[in-house]
């Protein structure tokens, strides 16, 4: 019986291994239309190159897992701690994210074979560990491998505003065709008053990150979620209508922001002549009418749901209605990095796992008996639960296999280079 568990314990260890490694190359295979120079630039505070993300991503494995089994690991190169170290303010000084642009050197080749040194590195380490070291790290690994799926989406992200800022708009990929769909008819589904079981048991054996824990119970009043995510269509009718220019729509932080970067439409939207453009991973495409609107702040979230006689739901509301709908949408496995039109392939509720994450109206603070991540990680979630708003379900560029219901996503309420979009909700008398 010993002999069976052990063989069940190396079993898991090595699935764990391969998939590490299965993730490392899926984060490198999403560089490989880059060219050199692509690697290296960043064009705005919220943005880092390419290169930047693959050296931190590497970095995350060295400092805590390849140090945690070997105390007196030595550093595949010293420099590289302040380089490539994100946040971590407990760990020693970093490269304010401003600066990550300027980062000529180290070359993409040097960035390149780190990867490689440190990816064969935990793969040695690990497999030659005893069961008891094996526990003692599984946790730093598995969230090593979960953060650098979060940074495939970022690296994604990133690319596209980068690409965006050059003049000739280069693609990052072929452009894909879809449809033609169908119009559809938005559906009102009612979510009952009562206590709701929201987030995950800290007691589970499946991952999940700490912001997600502890279970608890979270009154839902009755309400109603649109069955739908709001389409380009949509939200151009509340360009057309004056929204943006409209005081009585907009919180008042939302309005100072919206003036002094003088919006007039979701970022990547380009208007020539009587005709919307947009601009996407492939390039300027003409603006797809059907598709979920994506790219827009919380405060274009906002002021849309009141311009509608609507508002956004809570993080709970979202919840209880996507543990209702089975069915899945694009996500970045499915290789078209953009947003689709809806399809008739849901229950009660279109595209709410994947496509794009959805704005909700809470902010981002711990669930009760919240308790951060250990093992140096502490810094990990806790430090921004401050000034932010949750987004919900995962959207085209965020890996499925990463995706889970409860996972609560956070951006201040300017920003918009992420995969945002809008799900409606109204109160019930």
């Amino acid at each position: 019986m010993d002999l069976l568990r052990s063989q069940e314990r190396f079993s898991e260890r090595e699935a764990m291994v391969r998939r590490f490694e299965a993730v490392r190359k899926a984060t490198e295979d999403l560089c490989l239309p880059l060219t050199h120079e692509d690697f290296v630039i960043s064009v705005t505070d919220d943005t880092s190159p390419p290169k930047w993300h693959l050296a931190h991503t590497t970095w995350f494995f060295e400092n805590f897992v390849l140090k945690k089994i070997d105390p007196q690991y030595e550093p595949f190169r010293n420099e590289f701690h302040f380089l490539f170290n994100s946040y971590y303010k407990s760990l020693g000084y970093y490269l304010p994210k401003v600066k990550r642009g300027v980062l000529s050197r180290p070359t993409v080749h040097e960035v390149q074979e780190y990867r490689r040194a440190i990816t064969k590195e935990v793969m040695m380490e690990v497999m030659r560990l005893s069961d008891e070291k094996f526990k003692e790290i599984k946790e730093c690994l598995e969230l090593g491998i979960q953060h650098e799926q979060q940074h495939q989406e970022l690296l994604l992200m990133d690319i596209k505003r980068n690409f965006y800022e050059n003049p000739i708009r280069p693609r990052y990929h072929p452009d894909h065709s879809h449809g033609p769909y169908e119009s559809f008819d938005v559906k009102w589904h009612n979510l009952a008053s009562g206590l709701a079981k929201i987030g995950v048991d800290r007691n589970t054996h499946e991952f999940a990150f700490d912001n997600e824990k502890d279970l608890h119970n979270q009154w839902i009043e009755s309400c109603m979620l649109s069955s739908h995510l709001v389409t380009n269509d949509e939200f151009l009718s509340f360009i057309e209508d004056g929204g943006y220019d409209n005081p009585l729509l907009w919180l008042s932080d939302g309005w100072d922001v919206k003036e002094r970067e003088k919006w007039s439409a979701p970022l990547y939207w380009e208007r020539d002549g009587q005709n919307w453009w947009s601009f996407t991973l492939g390039g300027m495409m003409p603006l797809d009418l059907a598709a979920p609107v994506v790219h827009v702040s919380f405060y274009e979230a906002m002021a849309f749901a009141h311009w509608k006689g609507c508002r956004l739901p809570t993080e709970f509301e979202w919840e209880v209605a996507a543990r209702s709908e089975p069915s899945e949408c694009t996500f970045l496995e499915d290789g078209y990095f953009e947003p689709e039109p809806s399809r008739d392939d849901h229950e009660l509720y279109s595209q709410i796992h994947g496509s794009v994450w959805e704005w909700t109206q809470s902010a981002y603070l711990p669930y009760p008996r919240y308790e951060k991540f250990q093992h140096g990680l502490a810094e990990y979630n806790e430090k921004f639960m401050c000034n932010q708003f949750v987004l919900r379900g995962g959207s085209s560029i965020t890996p499925r296999s990463h995706y889970r219901v409860t996972y609560r996503n956070f951006y201040y309420p300017h920003m918009r280079w992420q995969y945002s979009g809008i799900r409606l909700a109204k109160d019930l008398a």
